[in-house]
C-alpha cells in the first residue's frame, strides 16, 4: 500500500509530459539532459552519484527515487550513496553557516 504524501511518486513517469504546452523548450531541455548523463570526463555511474547527493540537497523526492535507482542500476553500493549524501549535507550545512560571516560582518556595520 502506497503511502499518502504531498508528492504523488507516480508523477515521476510523467516527467516526460513536461514539454506538452512548451515542445521546443521541453525538447531542449530533454536534449541537454541527456548530454550531461553520457559518459565524459566522469563515468556515468559518477554522474548519477553526483545527481543522487544534487537531489538531496534540494530535496527533490521525484529525483531522489529516480536517482537512488540509476544509482543501483549503475553499480554504485548503499555505502557510496549514502556517502555522496554526507557529501551533500556537509556542503548544504557548510553553505548555510559561512553566511554567517555576512550576518557577523552586518551586525558589527550596525554595531558601530
Amino acid at each position: 500500500m502506497e503511502k499518502s504524501t504531498y508528492y504523488n511518486p507516480g508523477d515521476l513517469a510523467k516527467f516526460g509530459n513536461i514539454s506538452e504546452w512548451q515542445p521546443e523548450l521541453g525538447r531542449k531541455f530533454f536534449e541537454y539532459y541527456g548530454e550531461v548523463f553520457k559518459e565524459g570526463a566522469l563515468t556515468e555511474r559518477e554522474k548519477s552519484l553526483i545527481a543522487l547527493a544534487v537531489a538531496h540537497a534540494v530535496q527533490c523526492p521525484y529525483c531522489i527515487d529516480a536517482y537512488t535507482s540509476d544509482s543501483l542500476q549503475k553499480g554504485a553500493d548503499e555505502a557510496q550513496m549514502m556517502e555522496a549524501v554526507h557529501v551533500a549535507a556537509a556542503i548544504k550545512g557548510g553553505a548555510a553557516l559561512v553566511h554567517g560571516v555576512q550576518m557577523m560582518n552586518k551586525a558589527k556595520e550596525l554595531s558601530m
